[in-house]
């Protein structure tokens, strides 16, 4: 196997261990009654995740992930 495919290999098994934390994130403040506290915790986890797999895409972590949370701590907690 050339390196290429081997690091190509390797980000995928990152991408696919984020979208499955990320899903699991998202079942979990759903699904689970926690405070608010507790739930801006959960999501504070999920980041730090996602930077140990991607560093320095915090920003992207914050286009992408950030709303999908977001609107799921405002609907459960009745937030505006």
């Amino acid at each position: 196997m050339t390196a290429n495919k081997e690091a190509l290999l390797a980000e995928e098994r990152k991408l696919r261990r984020l979208r499955r934390a990320m899903d699991v994130t998202a079942t979990l403040l759903r699904q689970v009654d926690l405070s608010l506290e507790e739930a801006q915790d959960v999501v504070s986890h999920a980041k730090q995740t996602a930077l140990q797999l991607f560093p320095d895409k915090e920003e992207t972590f914050d286009l992408i992930y950030g709303p999908r949370f977001r609107r799921i701590l405002v609907e459960k907690y009745q937030l505006q």
